[in-house]
């Protein structure tokens, strides 16, 4: 039986480079925020609430830099200093969702966090997931038309950490690593929103599959 806490900070892999305009702006492990002034970091923070609330009031293909520095009241400049370009602004939504979805599987309340067993865990890991992508899975397909650069993200590769250390405190046998991998295909955002939207499948449904996968793969908790 391994310490979870302790392998997770030692697990991941190398950090990867992303291209020019996101390099400030990689989605990291949760705890890590952006080292910026305090006043920085409120001005950051209210640009990012501006956008949210502009993609949830126009939609995410409204959001700009110009259409973010009218509704915010500031220069173009600043937005563009800040971020760097529409995909550095999107990665930073990204960024800001995805810390507080880490921090709920790292360090939150069980079943999703620490206090459950690793197979109740990878339960309530499934269902979170579903409802986190289904929550933001526009935005998360806009900031990733790179698909191959989502598998190289600090984000994904700590969701592969984290599953694979379950399955390790669950006994589980084999390449666990590849295993991970396979099941956050399951998981991934453009099927969650094929099967959804396209297919009318309910997210209920979605996450009575993914129970019934674990339990298949790993026997009842």
């Amino acid at each position: 039986m391994c310490c979870y806490a302790v392998v997770m900070a030692t697990s991941l892999p190398p950090p990867t480079d992303f291209p020019e305009g996101r390099a400030d702006l990689p989605l990291t492990v949760a705890g890590e925020p952006p080292r910026l002034r305090a006043d920085a970091e409120r001005n950051r923070t209210r640009l990012l609430e501006v956008a949210a609330d502009l993609i949830a009031q126009r939609g995410i293909e409204c959001l700009t830099m110009d259409a973010l520095a009218a509704a915010a009241q500031v220069g173009k400049g600043t937005v563009f200093r800040r971020f760097g370009n529409r995909s550095g602004l999107l990665f930073a939504l990204m960024d800001h969702h995805e810390r507080l979805f880490q921090a709920a599987f790292i360090s939150g309340p069980p079943p999703l966090g620490p206090g459950a067993s690793a197979r109740e865990r990878l339960r309530a890991f499934g269902s979170a997931t579903i409802r986190h992508e289904r929550a933001y899975g526009n935005l998360y397909l806009a900031a990733h038309e790179d698909v191959i650069r989502r598998y190289e993200a600090p984000a994904y590769r700590l969701r592969i950490a984290h599953l694979s250390l379950l399955m390790r405190e669950a006994g589980v046998e084999g390449d666990r690593e590849l295993l991970a991998h396979t099941l956050l295909g399951y998981l991934e955002t453009p099927l969650v929103r094929h099967l959804t939207t396209d297919l009318g499948m309910t997210p209920e449904r979605l996450e009575a599959g993914w129970d019934a996968l674990v339990t298949r793969l790993f026997g009842p908790a």
